[in-house]
């Protein structure tokens, strides 16, 4: 165990949680969006003074790097420059959808996992990964792209875990709509529990590299574009 903060702003919930050495942890959970970037820095702050932490004290910080909301990603990435660099300590950033992945075997047990986040724009992003020997490997690169053409991946065991279904259940290709299904997101719990493989595989970067990971470039479909989907 070590002291780390963790937190995630990549969704419509930002989700922050302190782990001491000795094991403890403090969470909290709240709206995402606007209200992130106003509450995350003063809930980190309140969790590590009630574990009794200074941010000198802390391993790293660990934070959701993406894909998800491009604010709440600006978010998370400036919050962890800017606390690292202060405080002189690393950063490790963690894909969103990896932490998706892990949050599902949380939950569930799970360990074949098609993680699938809500993209906006009638989009989903997308990565399968499977554990094995206690970690997680990604099978083929995140996508975004619409929920039709969303590809099973090879075998049998795989379950649906993220956030996507409610807006986007009836959009799944039928094999994967029959698959058992875990609401799961990103959340700062899941990164702590995956931090202590990633740090052993030397993924923590200096302050400076606290950078998003996007996949899409665009923000907003175009008048053309919008019609073009719409008649779709």
């Amino acid at each position: 165990m070590m002291n780390l903060l963790a937190f995630d702003t990549s969704t419509e919930q930002f989700s922050v949680a302190v782990q001491r050495a000795d094991g403890r942890r403090w969470t909290h959970q709240g709206a995402g969006g606007a209200q992130s970037s106003a509450a995350l820095i003063p809930t980190a702050l309140a969790l590590l003074a009630e574990a009794g932490l200074g941010l000198g004290e802390l391993r790293a910080i660990v934070f959701g790097r993406g894909p998800g909301s491009f604010t709440g990603l600006r978010t998370a990435c400036s919050v962890a420059q800017g606390l690292a660099f202060g405080a002189g300590v690393q950063v490790l950033p963690v894909d969103t959808l990896l932490a998706v992945a892990e949050a599902a075997r949380l939950a569930q047990g799970a360990t074949q996992v098609l993680a699938c986040l809500d993209a906006r724009m009638s989009e989903v992003y997308s990565a399968a990964y499977r554990q094995q020997v206690g970690l997680w490997h990604r099978q083929a690169e995140i996508t975004v792209g619409a929920p039709e053409a969303l590809a099973p991946p090879a075998g049998a065991g795989w379950v649906l875990a993220g956030n996507a279904f409610g807006p986007y259940l009836d959009r799944l290709p039928s094999a994967l709509a029959a698959w058992p299904r875990i609401d799961a997101l990103p959340t700062a719990e899941a990164l702590l529990s995956l931090a202590p493989a990633l740090l052993a595989a030397g993924q923590a970067v200096p302050a400076e590299q606290a950078l998003p990971l996007y996949i899409r470039d665009k923000v907003a479909h175009t008048v053309a574009e919008r019609a073009a989907a719409a008649a779709r």
